[in-house]
């Protein structure tokens, strides 16, 4: 595999011991886990600390317990391409492997703490090595999903003032093409068997590098991750989690409580999410939340979403919980499922989007597995959640999440009674709640818009019923979530603009039954522009916005107009477009 480290080359680094490690341990080896030792702070008895490192203060202890044998002997990590590759890590060889990566981002890439990463690379261990190596140096990471176009990357360069970058051939070009306008940009990690001019190559150094590195002291509120998310107007906006906001929050949840946390996990399971590698929810549900119960993650190359690969992956590896967007399950139940005998499967999520309750019926009647809802944002997370135990709701995303006071409030942030309609928002003042995002970066006027009276606002329309379970109507701007992607209309109506036959253009959201909604454009031609084939031009348009921004923003419905609905303003009546596509009016 070309991305891969040469396995049979690095065979004594990728692994430590022979990889005989088996599933489900005995239950006594569970009591001194890394949750438990956090427990006076839950009950309120001790403060928070001030200092936390997730690398030092999770992964560490994790090696430690298992050194000790008090951990079942199963991976911390187990990584397949379905071509016969496979990478099996214990804690102790993630954290030996990932100091080894720490030094070369420190002593071969010059970088400090305090700096920033840019981190582009697939589902392939190398992003999980990383990861760790930035938290133990105190880099801020800032992941970006692999369909990222050359412009897409700029702006994230210059926006976060990165001084890496690191990703892999298939990328190192467009890099290129735009690295000279970044001047910040000091180091380009490239994670292949190849090499290109200007590029340091992982495989290389790593190779090299010595084991020999202490972590770096990191105080709880210091900056961990940027993610750039999208809004309704303008570009991506930066934001920006603390090593408490991600790391410490699952420690700090209950798990045993009436509500519990979203994510219920031993040491003796496994857990495998298929979201990409530049959302939050890899972040939580491949890494923080599962490494602080001491489960495994389990990950597949991928590269593609395919039905049968991942049933017969199901198949075959012991895998207790499975994680995906609503299309990962709407595809899943278009195969004929009772040709599939799970091996260990007895736990769904779906988080992202909403998700059908006739897709939830097909899948139990099949597999006699419930899908437990899970309902979250960028900026802080898991905000709701079906967790085990649970009565489940067909339509309903479940009750709060444990440290969130979550509410439905009305424009004046008033707290709307049961069952009306009004705004999703989670208390944030007096005290605001640990896992929140610490702002947008360099945005402040963002960040304030982004509160209302003692509220954070998602943004999201919904109800809350007497048990205090909540549903999702929609969202009250023009934000599109398209198979758990988010996309904002700004973007794609300025990829569009940019095209010689349009005049003018509005994107919204359109139903779709296997991704929930798609992107649709109406577009007004300019009278000089021939349109006698518009089949052609549609696929033109289409082409033009994948090459402009990343693949997945792109129109895959496209309607030709004369006007676009306007207010005496001038002002394009989106709500108006949208409302006629979901037949509200």
């Amino acid at each position: 595999m070309k991305l891969l480290l040469n396995l049979q080359n690095l065979k004594l680094l990728w692994t430590l011991k022979p990889p005989n490690r088996t599933f489900h341990g005995h239950a006594r080896l569970l009591s001194s886990d890394v949750y438990s030792q956090y427990e006076s702070i839950r009950q309120g008895k001790q403060e928070i600390p001030k200092y936390f490192n997730f690398a030092s203060d999770v992964l560490d202890k994790w090696s430690e317990i298992e050194k000790a044998g008090k951990r079942p002997s199963n991976p911390a990590f187990w990584w397949v391409n379905g071509e016969g590759e496979e990478v099996k890590w214990s804690f102790e060889e993630l954290g030996f492997l990932s100091r080894k990566v720490a030094n070369v981002l420190t002593k071969e890439c010059g970088l400090q703490k305090g700096d920033r990463l840019i981190l582009i690379l697939p589902r392939i261990p190398e992003w999980w090595l990383v990861k760790v190596a930035c938290m133990r140096a105190g880099i801020v990471i800032i992941p970006g999903t692999s369909q990222l176009s050359a412009k897409d990357i700029l702006y994230r360069l210059q926006a976060s003032k990165a001084a890496c970058i690191v990703t892999t051939d298939k990328l190192a070009p467009a890099v290129d093409s735009v690295a000279s306008q970044c001047q910040l940009l000091k180091a380009k990690l490239m994670v292949s068997k190849g090499s290109r001019e200007g590029w340091l190559n992982f495989t290389e150094l790593y190779q090299n590098q010595s084991a020999d590195h202490s972590c770096i002291k990191t105080r709880i509120q210091d900056p961990m991750m940027i993610f750039f998310t999208s809004g309704t107007t303008g570009s991506p906006k930066m934001t920006q989690h603390s090593q408490g906001s991600l790391g410490f929050r699952p420690l700090l949840s209950e798990r045993y409580e009436r509500v519990k946390y979203w994510l219920d996990l031993t040491p003796s399971q496994m857990i495998w999410n298929t979201a990409d590698t530049g959302w939050i929810l890899t972040s939580i549900a491949s890494f923080f939340d599962p490494w602080v119960f001491g489960s495994c993650v389990f990950m597949h190359n991928l590269p593609q979403t395919d039905s049968e690969v991942i049933l017969n992956t199901l198949c075959r590896f012991p895998i207790d919980a499975l994680v995906g967007a609503p299309t990962l399950f709407r595809m899943l139940v278009q195969n004929d499922l009772s040709k599939y005998k799970f091996l260990s499967l007895k736990y769904c999520i779906s988080g992202g989007e909403p998700l059908n309750p006739e897709v939830m019926e097909q899948w139990k009647s099949y597999t006699g597995l419930d899908i437990h809802e899970v309902y979250g944002q960028t900026e802080m997370g898991v905000i709701c959640s079906i967790s085990k135990g649970m009565k489940i709701k067909p339509g309903s995303m479940g009750k709060a999440a444990p440290l969130y006071d979550v509410q439905i409030v009305d424009k004046n942030a008033n707290i709307l009674p049961p069952g009306q309609q009004g705004e999703i928002a989670i208390r944030s003042k007096p005290i605001r709640p640990l896992g929140f995002f610490s702002e947008y970066l360099d945005n402040p006027k963002k960040t304030a818009e982004s509160e209302r009276g003692d509220f954070y606002v998602t943004g999201d329309r919904g109800t809350m019923d007497e048990e205090g379970y909540f549903q999702f109507i929609g969202r009250d701007d023009d934000i599109i979530i398209s198979s758990g992607y988010r996309i904002g209309p700004f973007e794609v109506e300025s990829a569009l603009i940019e095209h010689p036959a349009v005049v003018e253009t509005a994107v919204v959201s359109s139903p779709d039954p296997l991704r929930g909604e798609v992107v649709k454009a109406f577009v007004v031609l300019s009278p000089t522009f021939p349109s006698t084939d518009l089949k052609s031009l549609t696929r033109d348009l289409q082409d033009h916005v994948k090459k402009t921004t990343a693949p997945y923003k792109y129109p895959r419905k496209v309607e030709f107009v004369k006007e676009l609905p306007k207010t005496v303003t001038g002002k394009i009546k989106r709500n108006e477009l949208r409302d006629k596509e979901w037949g509200r009016i």
